[in-house]
């Protein structure tokens, strides 16, 4: 004990002198860390416990080295935006067994990217489903809210639908990737640029024009989570690079890897469809 006393009281006595002398940027911690194990050490070694000592302060190290790794892995502030990008992933089609399932499909191939073995007619089944029925009423139309579950038939164009959005994309996904799934809803389309330069692609909701559609494409539903502008366009794909003129991306309409679109259209039309994206973090 009377070592943790010496190294304290010199820890004290230097504060002193680094104030004195103006080195504030001094690595005080370090010269604590090295004065507390000493003497820790001392302590152990005289009671004939080498080995306990050094693997106590091995847990001390260890400790935030892997928290700082944790934190490295996913923090994307340390990522480098890139000029340009192409990730290669899996491409998949929706149809013909999917013909409203271009979400589930692009998640799909988001999760077979990330190394998950997710069948798009899997996803089809387990994804949230809205229950709410199609019906019009004294000229309003009242059907279910895409964020609430899948609203529709999937499966075929015989019966009312539409599509899902991101927050049961996103619950889905966290399923096969636990405590992985990171919600970019709302941010800004660097952010997108982000991740993959990252090389990790990024599922969005778009349009099937790919650019900005004028308000006649848009009618007002009724939910019971409120009144909400929707699209029979409304589409969802796999981001998977960008260059200086164009957005990449695997389309589930057709299958098709890499598909392109002028990149000031694609950043509008995703922005009008209300920022929705999810990807994966390493």
């Amino acid at each position: 004990m009377k070592f943790y006393i010496a190294a304290i009281v010199l820890f004290l006595f230097l504060i002193v002198i680094f104030r004195k002398t103006m080195l504030k940027t001094a690595p005080m911690f370090l010269i604590v860390f090295i004065l507390v194990s000493g003497a820790f050490v001392y302590d152990n070694l005289s009671g004939s416990q080498p080995a306990s000592a050094v693997n106590q302060i091995k847990s001390w190290l260890s400790e935030p080295a892997e928290k700082a790794s944790s934190f490295l892995r996913h923090n994307t502030a340390v990522i480098k935006i890139k000029k340009e990008t192409i990730i290669d992933a899996p491409a998949v089609n929706q149809f013909p067994e999917l013909p409203r399932g271009c979400e589930v499909t692009s998640l799909s191939m988001l999760l077979q990217h990330a190394g998950i073995q997710a069948d798009k007619m899997t996803l089809a089944k387990e994804i949230k489903k809205n229950p709410e029925p199609y019906r019009i009423e004294n000229g309003k139309i009242y059907f279910g809210h895409p964020n609430d579950g899948f609203i529709g038939d999937m499966y075929s164009f015989d019966n009312p639908g539409l599509g899902v959005y991101h927050k049961p994309v996103k619950e889905l996904a966290e399923k096969y990737m636990p405590g992985s799934i990171e919600d970019l809803t709302g941010s800004d389309f660097e952010e997108l640029k982000i991740h993959l330069s990252d090389s990790r692609p990024v599922w969005v909701i778009i349009n099937t024009a790919y650019k900005q559609l004028s308000d006649d494409f848009f009618q007002t539903w009724h939910t019971p989570s409120g009144k909400i502008q929707i699209t029979y366009k409304e589409h969802s794909v796999l981001l998977t690079g960008y260059d200086q003129k164009y957005m990449y991306f695997n389309d589930p309409l057709t299958g098709e890897k890499n598909k392109k679109a002028p990149i000031t259209d694609f950043e509008k039309a995703w922005v009008q469809m209300g920022k929705q994206a999810i990807t994966y973090l390493p």
